[in-house]
Parts: structure tokens; sequence; C-alpha cells
């Protein structure tokens, strides 16, 4: 935008303060009032600009036509900004509310750690193809507490430990994770996916995304695979 700074020296002082201001004001703020003090700028330096603009050489029409088309977009990311944060804010409730409807239930989730209480933990494998394995579960330290060798069948399969080790070693209660080492046939290794089932006891809305509290650990709403209802 043509602007005759020197027959008009009062431009460039009103600039240089209007500039300033802005300055100062911006690292006062955050991103999105950043971009809003930018924008009231561009209309404090196009109104100077018009003001003092050099009867011998007028604004080009063409470079003020594309300064107000650039004006107009940042106007609508303004406005786009806005409403993607609402979008945002309107996600995390309805992720916060879904998570509290999973309080109280029981779940099926991926995972390899199950409690042992009562002389019983529970897992559930899911196997593409029919393959023999070996089952290992170790402790929270990381002892191996129970090992056997099995054949596994196409499907879903269930597997429940009593809690005693192969020397007849009652376990006490606590977490214990399971491992699944499969080969079919021809020796080649199955990959074989492990899911626990508990009881969602908490949710903890301060994460985000939020988490669920079942047994002790942490689970994402996205690891929850099955919701068991018992039966009337």
């Amino acid at each position: 935008m043509a602007v005759d700074s020197v027959n008009n020296p009062g431009v460039t002082s009103q600039v240089t303060a209007a500039l300033t201001n802005t300055n100062t004001t911006s690292t006062q703020q955050s991103d999105g009032d950043t971009l809003a003090s930018n924008f009231t700028a561009f209309l404090q330096l196009l109104t100077t600009q018009l003001k003092n603009q050099n009867p011998l050489d007028p604004l080009d029409t063409n470079q003020f036509t594309q300064q107000l088309v650039q004006f107009a977009q940042v106007e609508q990311q303004l406005k786009s900004n806005d409403q993607l944060s609402t979008l945002v804010a309107l996600q995390k409730s309805t992720q916060q509310t879904q998570a509290l409807g999973y309080v109280g239930t029981t779940v099926a989730v991926d995972g390899t750690t199950a409690q042992l209480k009562d002389q019983s933990a529970r897992w559930l494998f899911n196997v593409p193809k029919p393959s023999t394995a070996v089952i290992t579960i170790t402790n929270s330290t990381g002892q191996t507490v129970y090992s056997s060798s099995r054949t596994l069948q196409a499907g879903d399969q269930d597997f429940t430990w009593d809690g005693r080790g192969n020397d007849g070693t009652q376990w006490p209660d606590g977490a214990y994770k399971i491992s699944v080492t499969a080969l079919d046939a021809n020796a080649q290794n199955v990959a074989v996916s492990t899911e626990v089932q508990g009881v969602v006891d908490s949710v903890d809305l301060t994460q985000d995304p939020p988490v669920l509290s079942i047994g002790g650990q942490t689970f994402t709403l996205d690891k929850i695979k099955r919701i068991l209802y018992a039966a009337a």
C-alpha cells in the first residue's frame, strides 16, 4: 500500500506507535489473542494510511483490494478457531460423560495383567489358528510363578489360574501378568491377543482422555472391547 512517509512524517510516527503498542500487548496474551491484536493493528495501520496518503500518489486500487481480502481471511480464521475450540470442548465433555457411565460395570479390556483374588485369576485369549502354547505367569516383581504347555484351539479361549505355582505354592492375592508364546503346526509364531475382565471402580476425569480404573490398573476408553452385564 503506497504511502508517502517523506512528505507526511506523521505517518511514520503513528505507524511505529501502533506497532509498538501491538507488540507490547502481544507479549501478554495467548496465541489467539495475539492474532486478534494483529487484526486490530491492521485496522489501525489501514486507517492511518488512508488519512495520510499522498494526493499525488494515491493508494493502488489492486493492492488495497488484496489487503481487504487478507483482512477478511484473517477474520474468518479467527471465527474458525473459535468454532474449533467449541467443538473440542464438546468432545471432551462427551468423553467424560461416556466414561462416567462405565463406573460399576464389568468390562473386558485388552491387557495381560489380572488380579488374583480368592485363589482365582482369569484371562481370555484369542487364537487365530490351532497352536501349541507355553503359558507363563509372573508376579509384580517379574518372578515366574507358573508355567505350562497346552494346546489351544482357534477362537476365544478362557484360562483361569488358581494361584498355585508349579511347586504347589499358593501365591498371595495381587496383580499377575500372563504371557503366551504360541507356535502353529509348521513351528511358525502365532500372535495371541489377551484380555482381562473387571469392574470399573472409578474414572479419572483430570486425564485427557479420561481413564478408567479396573483392578488397580488404568485403561483408556479405546481399550474396552466388551461390556458384560450380569444375567437377570
